[in-house]
């Protein structure tokens, strides 16, 4: 561990890791990935790359540890959730930190998003000890039937860059509330924070072997859902990641959380100020890597002016971008330089094709690092461009226009991304015609399309490019476990 000055104070590197199998921190004999802090600029460590021996030896303990751990009671399963959660919450100064050392958020959501780690293995806790079935009446007097639930077995779970630690929990919260095991590959340039709380995972009484973690990149993700010893896969990232994954995993049970490039929608009798708030909020929240964030803004043509000085008047009295570490930073740096160049990318197109870059659209000068880039809002966004077309994961709120509530609506889902959309209206017709006509999986009435609560089933809708399942609350349980029936004669 060594002392790597940050812009605002020093922060401690973690060296380098080790992966973590079959309850051991272990050494590899392969190649180490140099992790660099998207902060700073500067090495933090390193992580082994994972071969197919190392991936093998997780999932063989796995699936030895999962059919062990199926048969505990669900109470005592509970118990070591609980204990989890609170060994989270001792710990989340020091992870906090690590995690926005590797990401670039800035400290304060990385505060918010241990706490909410913390709070999943509290909640799935409670809600597996309530996972109950249900008596059916049979048509055969002599029968009686009855259902209850099955951990599914050992999952490959593949986590994103954005959210570290929360995204694990995510998974591994419900699945051993329910009996699962899991092997978990995490990006090679953001593994530490994961890494690190499997010494609470173990001083919680997790059993060797029930979750191992190999972070590696997209070849380790490939042998990691292709071994037979995978029952399931969970994944959250971007939908062409998703379908590769798909692709390799095959038949095997799946959860899906992919891209998302769901509207903001302003119609003409909305609280402009409410919706500019929104709005940019959308997009420096995780300095817009989230996939939910403000990607499409479609405003009504009645309030375009409006809406837009609003909008400028808030992204200049609120967005302080940063030094991640400083408490007055809402804005850190980009996470990596694909983003980046996205974002670079995607600006440029807008541009050519017409629009107006009102704030930003450049990196920053001055920071350690390339990829501290200044708000962006842009105007007159073209529905044909790239910025429209394809989600962005950057800090920028782009703005359509649209004539009517029909035209709004038809911008809306010609994009296939349609994870979370959101409407600003006081009209509770209107309100109800957008959250029953938007195609996307959940539609929030007068708040941020980044609106999320714990308890809320999470994911794409029926037939678009966002995956399937539901993140969030019992449907994450149900999801990682079989209904099963039993019928017996009296």
């Amino acid at each position: 561990m060594t002392a790597v000055q940050g812009l605002g104070e020093a922060v401690t590197a973690p060296g380098d890791a080790r992966l973590f199998i079959n309850g051991e921190y272990v050494e590899s004999a392969g190649e180490r990935f140099q992790v660099v802090s998207p902060v700073t600029g500067a090495v933090i460590g390193t992580v082994p790359v994972p071969g197919a021996g190392e991936i093998d030896a997780a999932v063989t303990a796995a699936r030895a540890a999962q059919r062990v751990w199926s048969r505990v009671n669900v109470w005592e399963r509970a118990k070591v959730c609980h204990a989890i959660g609170d060994g989270i919450t001792a710990r989340r100064e020091s992870l906090a930190r690590l995690q926005t050392l590797e990401q670039g958020k800035p400290l304060a959501e990385s505060f918010a998003d241990i706490d909410e780690a913390a709070t999943l293995f509290h909640l799935h806790a409670e809600d597996a000890v309530r996972l109950t079935g249900e008596t059916i009446s049979s048509t055969d007097s002599a029968k009686r039937m009855w259902t209850f639930y099955k951990p599914v077995g050992t999952w490959a779970i593949i986590t994103p860059w954005n959210f570290p630690l929360l995204m694990f929990a995510e998974f591994v919260a419900p699945g051993l509330a329910t009996g699962n095991a899991h092997v978990v590959k995490p990006p090679a340039h953001t593994g530490f924070t994961v890494l690190a709380a499997m010494e609470i995972l173990q001083e919680a009484g997790v059993p060797a072997g029930l979750v191992s973690v190999l972070p590696g990149e997209g070849r380790t993700g490939q042998l990691l859902v292709e071994h037979p010893g995978i029952d399931a896969v969970g994944f959250i990232g971007s939908s062409e990641t998703g379908a590769k994954i798909q692709a390799s995993a095959g038949l095997k049970r799946s959860m899906m959380e992919c891209s998302g490039n769901g509207p903001l929608v302003v119609l003409d009798d909305a609280d402009l100020a409410a919706a500019a708030r929104a709005a940019v909020y959308g997009a420096y929240v995780c300095s817009g890597q989230v996939c939910c964030a403000t990607e499409r803004v479609l405003v009504h043509q009645n309030v375009h002016d409006a809406f837009v000085e609003a909008v400028i008047a808030e992204a200049d009295a609120v967005v302080r971008l940063g030094d991640p570490f400083d408490a007055k930073t809402n804005l850190g740096p980009l996470n990596n330089q694909g983003v980046a160049a996205k974002m670079d990318a995607h600006v440029a197109d807008a541009h050519a094709r017409g629009a107006r870059v009102l704030r930003g659209g450049r990196r920053a000068e001055g920071y350690p690092t390339d990829l501290y880039y200044e708000f962006t809002v842009v105007d007159g966004v073209p529905t044909d461009s790239l910025l429209s077309q394809f989600e962005s994961f950057g800090p920028v709120v782009p703005i359509i226009t649209g004539g009517s509530d029909d035209e709004l609506l038809d911008i809306a889902n010609a994009d296939a991304l349609g994870l979370q959309g959101a409407v600003f209206t006081n009209n509770l017709s209107r309100a109800y015609r957008f959250v029953e006509e938007l195609a996307t999986g959940q539609v929030v009435v007068n708040d941020s399309t980044c609106w999320w609560d714990i308890n809320m089933p999470f994911g794409g809708a029926g037939g678009r490019n966002t995956g399937w399942g539901r993140i969030g609350g019992k449907h994450t349980l149900l999801g990682m476990t079989d209904l099963r029936t039993g019928a017996i004669s009296l």
